[in-house]
């Protein structure tokens, strides 16, 4: 366990961060852009947990610890031979995602049209973080065109971003209160 006894070191004060290698780096790096913005991500999911129930709470406590160690992978970049082997994003972990978005979606109507975030304000938060996590995916593949990268880093983010899609529908009542788009309603 990581353990915190000063909160502010003032090392980031001219604009530098430190990485997970010790490395300085600016703040608006592509690296640290890429772990912010699933920090970013995990906030927006303890907000929808503020409305689950037991079952998709679980889930999202899981994507949460999850996400943690995606910025923990991306926070250390990759070398040969590191002193202390970093912590990195695993296939198990994608292999869950995948394996409750299997479960989630045989349960789902398949979808007449494009789904209009809202519903529930669970399902609303849900893919307000989907969102995020697409802003997320974005900014780590812009990073793996300069850097190396945990591939298994993209495709939990990728994935996460469908199963949140998912969640959402499954939360409002299997898809049953989903707000559909309407091509052209409003002209």
């Amino acid at each position: 366990m990581v353990k915190l006894t000063k909160i502010y070191t003032r090392g980031g004060d001219a604009g530098q961060t430190s990485l997970g290698d010790g490395a300085r780096v600016a703040k608006h790096a592509e690296r640290p852009s890429s772990y912010g913005t699933v920090d970013e991500a995990n906030a927006v999911i303890g907000l929808a947990r503020l409305h689950a129930g037991s079952e998709a709470d679980a889930m999202l406590a899981r994507i949460q610890n999850d996400l943690f160690d995606l910025g923990a992978d991306l926070c250390t970049p990759e070398q040969e031979s590191p002193k202390y082997p970093p912590l990195r994003v695993v296939q198990e972990q994608v292999n869950r995602l995948e394996a409750e978005i299997d479960a989630m979606n045989s349960e789902l109507q398949p979808l007449s049209s494009f789904i209009l975030p809202g519903g529930s304000a669970l399902a609303a938060h849900l893919h307000h973080a989907r969102t995020v996590a697409r802003r997320a995916e974005r900014d780590i593949t812009r990073l793996v065109e300069i850097e190396q990268v945990n591939p298994l880093a993209v495709k939990y983010i990728n994935r996460l971003s469908d199963h949140l899609f998912v969640l959402a529908r499954r939360v409002n009542d299997n898809g049953a209160r989903d707000v559909l788009w309407v091509p052209g309603q409003n002209r």
